[in-house]
């Protein structure tokens, strides 16, 4: 059977039913970009160890990031595996690939003085738009679930909001439409506990919105990612603050509920991190100053 054949076949009868709809449309992207142009038509049992690794490593020399070889690389051995199991091939080599090194990505977040220059301008401008940004640096949402977030997931009355959902935007004819979807995993579904402060201007701004979203936006479905982080960004520019993904909001609350000594277990779970441990690889250096400031703290009983 012609490694095609068999991918089809397996995209279709067992990827397609178990993930996102989102990811199945990037694994058909991996599979038209790069596996089958190279590898379709070969024989099964023609996946040598070395085919395989000719392969991931002729992508790493013609610059693909490391990110993306890996999620391919992934995907041939998902596929294979199975291949294995229904007895459609005897043996697969992909569990020898050598795959390139994943340099480990910069935390990027605001300073406390950079923080309160934004929080300052979405209050003063007074625009229900700009409202998400500050709910972003006070619960560390990510993009796709704040576009999501209705009036109906939040309880004013326990003063908490509840993550059932997400969004992204997908591209349909000539243009974006936002489309609606689970959450990233299962764990990314939680409830977060709102600061009092927070929940008391929220209530103003249901007043003052029509939308049922949280952040309203042109359409009746809210506002959409790319031109929200587009509002970010010139929000960034007037304030002459150094340029930062939206997603610098989410590390930046991270890394302010680090340094007020919130501790790691709860802060994952407000995170919908699977577990501690990613939080804490993920925030080691924000942690390591806060390590130093409680040391300088006992520190000073030296005579």
């Amino acid at each position: 059977m012609l490694y095609e054949q068999w991918l089809n076949e397996w995209m279709e009868i067992y990827v397609k039913i178990s993930v996102k709809e989102r990811s199945y449309k990037n694994y058909m992207q991996r599979l038209n970009k790069y596996i089958l142009p190279e590898l379709g038509k070969c024989e099964l049992e023609e996946l040598t160890a070395l085919r395989l690794q000719m392969f991931s490593t002729r992508l790493w020399s013609m610059g693909i990031s490391s990110s993306t070889i890996n999620s391919i690389v992934t995907i041939i051995k998902s596929s294979l595996k199975k291949g294995v199991a229904l007895g459609i091939i005897e043996k697969q080599y992909s569990d020898v690939l050598v795959r390139p090194r994943l340099k480990s990505n910069v935390v990027s977040s605001f300073t406390v003085a950079e923080q309160k220059k934004i929080e300052r301008y979405v209050i003063n401008r007074n625009r229900p738009c700009l409202f998400g940004i500050l709910l972003c640096l006070y619960t560390g949402l990510r993009i796709g679930e704040l576009l999501a977030l209705t009036w109906d997931d939040v309880d004013f009355i326990k003063g908490t909001v509840a993550i059932t959902k997400s969004c992204h935007d997908t591209w349909v004819g000539n243009r974006y439409i936002k489309v609606f979807d689970s959450t990233k995993t299962a764990c990314s579904e939680r409830i977060i506990p709102l600061p009092k402060k927070l929940v008391n201007i929220m209530r103003r701004l249901r007043q003052k919105t029509g939308s049922k979203f949280v952040v309203a936006g042109r359409s009746e479905y809210g506002a959409q990612i790319r031109s929200y982080q587009r509002t970010f960004e010139l929000v960034l520019k007037r304030l002459n603050i150094e340029h930062k993904g939206f997603h610098a909001l989410r590390h930046t609350f991270a890394t302010r509920a680090l340094e007020v000594g919130m501790d790691v277990k709860t802060l994952s779970e407000i995170l919908g991190h699977r577990s501690p441990s990613i939080t804490l690889a993920r925030y080691a250096h924000s942690m390591l100053e806060h390590k130093m400031e409680m040391m300088n703290k006992v520190g000073r009983l030296l005579g």
